[in-house]
C-alpha cells in the first residue's frame, strides 16, 4: 500500500507541476493543451488530440507517458489496418510434440495508447477499440482479457487531410473525454522551438509520479467536493446544448458525467480542493465540442462548436 491518500493529495500540485516541468523540456508552448491532456489523465478518460501537422501532438502524448513511467504502445492508423493488429490474435504453437492455442497481445495492451492518425483507419478497426475504451477489456474469440490500469487511448487527427481518411462514428467520438484542440506557436515560442531543436542539446525526460501514485490520485480526483448549484449549472449547460438554434444532435449525459470530473481534476491540478465556475468554463470546450453536432445550415453559415459552447456558456452564466 502505498503512503496516506491524504499526503499524495498535498503533494498533487507540486507533482503536476513538475509534471509540466518535464513535458516543457521538449514541447515549448500549448500550455492550455498540456493541461487538458493531464486533466484527461487524472479523470481517467481517453483524449482526441486535433492540430495541423507538425505541431507536437505525437511528441506530447509520448513525454507524458514518459513523466508517469507507463507503459507505452503506439499503433499507426492506416487504410489496410485491422482489428487483430491492434487486439492481438490467438496463434496455434507445438509444445511437446502437440499444439496448443497462445494469444498475442496487441498493442492496446499498454497503459498510454497512442492512436496516431485514427481517422486513416477504417470504420471496422475503429470500431476495435470500442470495447476497450469502454469496459476497459478485449475479447478475442470466446476469452475476455482485462486491461492493466491505469489505461488511456490517445488519439490524434489532421483536420485538413480529408483524403483518404474515416470520419470517426458518433458513438467512439463520445467515448473520448475530450477533444484538444493544439494552436499554432507564436513568434516567441516558435523562436524557442528552433534553437532547441537545432541546436546540440538533447533533452532528457524523467519519471515523475509512479503508476500507483496516479492510480491513488485519481481515485482522490472524485472526491474534490462540487457544489449543488454548480453541478446543476453543469447540467444545464450539457442539455441546453442539445436544443440549441443549429444543433441537430446535442451531448449525452456522458458530457455531464466527463465536464464535472474534468472540473474536480482541474481543481485538484491547480491546488483547489473544491471546484469554481473556472473550471467548468475552461473545460466545457473540450469536454462538449465532439459532441456537439451542426445542422448543415449552420456550417454553411461558418458556425463552429466552440462558438456554440461560448453562447451556451454566456446564457448559464458559466
Amino acid at each position: 500500500m502505498i503512503e496516506d491518500l491524504k499526503s499524495i493529495y498535498g503533494r498533487a500540485p507540486a507533482i503536476f507541476q513538475r509534471i509540466r516541468g518535464e513535458i516543457g523540456k521538449v514541447m515549448i508552448g500549448q500550455d492550455m493543451a498540456i493541461e487538458q491532456l493531464l486533466v484527461a489523465v487524472l479523470s481517467g478518460g481517453h483524449a482526441l488530440l486535433e492540430s495541423n501537422p507538425g505541431l507536437g501532438k505525437t511528441l506530447l502524448i509520448k513525454t507524458t507517458a514518459m513523466t508517469m513511467g507507463l507503459t507505452f504502445s503506439r499503433i499507426q492508423c492506416t487504410p489496410d489496418l485491422m482489428p487483430a493488429d491492434i487486439t492481438g490474435t490467438t496463434i496455434i504453437e507445438e509444445v511437446d510434440g502437440g499444439k496448443r492455442f497462445r494469444f498475442e497481445a496487441g498493442p492496446i495492451f499498454a497503459n498510454i495508447v497512442l492512436a496516431d492518425e485514427i481517422n486513416r483507419a477504417s470504420p471496422k478497426t475503429q470500431s476495435a477499440m470500442l470495447e476497450s475504451m469502454q469496459e476497459k477489456q478485449v475479447t478475442v474469440g470466446n476469452h475476455t482479457y482485462r486491461l492493466e490500469p491505469p489505461f488511456f487511448v490517445l488519439a490524434t487527427q489532421n483536420p485538413i487531410e480529408m483524403e483518404g481518411t474515416f470520419p470517426l462514428p458518433e458513438a467512439q467520438l463520445d467515448r473520448f473525454l475530450m477533444k484538444i484542440k493544439m494552436e499554432y506557436p507564436t513568434i516567441d515560442e516558435e523562436l524557442g522551438i528552433v534553437e532547441r531543436y537545432t541546436g546540440r542539446a538533447d533533452p532528457r525526460v524523467e519519471r515523475v509520479v509512479s503508476k500507483e501514485e496516479l492510480l491513488a490520485l485519481q481515485q482522490l480526483c472524485r472526491e474534490v467536493p462540487i457544489s449543488a448549484d454548480l453541478t446543476r449549472a453543469a447540467i444545464q449547460v450539457t442539455t441546453a446544448t442539445r436544443k440549441w438554434e443549429g444543433v441537430q444532435y446535442g451531448a449525452s449525459p456522458r458530457a455531464s458525467i466527463g465536464l464535472i470530473l474534468a472540473a474536480k481534476a482541474r481543481a485538484m491540478l491547480l491546488g483547489r480542493n473544491y471546484v469554481d465556475r473556472e473550471d467548468l468554463h475552461q473545460m466545457a470546450y473540450p469536454i462538449l465540442r465532439h459532441r456537439i453536432i451542426l445542422t448543415f445550415e449552420a456550417e454553411r453559415r461558418g458556425v463552429t462548436s466552440d462558438q456554440v459552447i461560448t453562447a451556451i456558456l454566456k446564457e448559464n452564466k458559466v
